[in-house]
């Protein structure tokens, strides 16, 4: 079984993801988490994350077994890797990668912005997660903060909409929910909420 979970920054759509696969044993993916270690590849070496070039170089160059999940989840990366996610060659060298990892045995979570619509159009569930960007701004706000980072809250909110805007407007596979996709909007409810939605729509399709 593959489960494609789509979903703007800060939705939960990683959060389910990880819940869901742990649930039913399959292996996970944060796809998002590929594009931000391109994006830190670049940034590391002191190259701007527009390179193209570059950029592709070092997606053909990922070891996912060797990524820092906290270095990458920085907000400093995160801002880069929207920048290389929009660069069709980057999306084009890790799209092998995500479809193998999708039809491996017993089966795959993927969690991104173009797993139902583009990596795996043929999932057996596809949900799409969203939240008002106000409080997805409150999520990462505090996820930041927790990590020790220093940030405005109303400059996350700012980032938010720009990457927004750039996911969505994107010539090469834009962040948009699938016409077969759940929608889940998970504004109002906490994660334990949104795991026992999820689930359901899961156990719906199983049936």
């Amino acid at each position: 079984m593959i489960i494609a979970i789509d979903g703007p920054a800060a939705s939960g759509k990683g959060t389910l993801g990880k819940k869901l696969a742990a649930h039913y044993g399959f292996r996970h993916l944060d796809t998002g988490l590929l594009y931000r270690a391109v994006a830190k590849a670049l940034l590391d070496a002191g190259h701007s994350p527009r390179h193209q070039a570059r950029a592709v170089a070092a997606a053909d160059a990922l070891d996912p077994a060797h990524f820092d999940d906290v270095a990458l989840k920085s907000q400093a990366v995160g801002e880069a890797a929207s920048i290389v996610s929009a660069i069709p060659e980057v999306r084009m060298a890790l799209l092998a990668l995500q479809r193998n990892f999708a039809k491996a045995q017993p089966g795959a979570v993927l969690d991104g912005r173009d797993i139902g619509t583009v990596i795996c159009p043929h999932a057996d569930v596809k949900i799409f997660v969203t939240a008002t960007p106000q409080v997805r701004a409150g999520r990462r706000f505090a996820e930041l903060t927790a990590r020790g980072e220093s940030a405005a809250e109303a400059d996350v909110l700012a980032d938010i909409l720009k990457r927004d805007e750039r996911d969505m407007g994107r010539a090469t596979a834009p962040l948009k929910q699938a016409d077969d996709a759940h929608l889940l909007d998970t504004t109002t409810l906490d994660i334990d909420g949104a795991f026992r939605a999820a689930l359901a729509l899961v156990e719906q399709a199983r049936r």
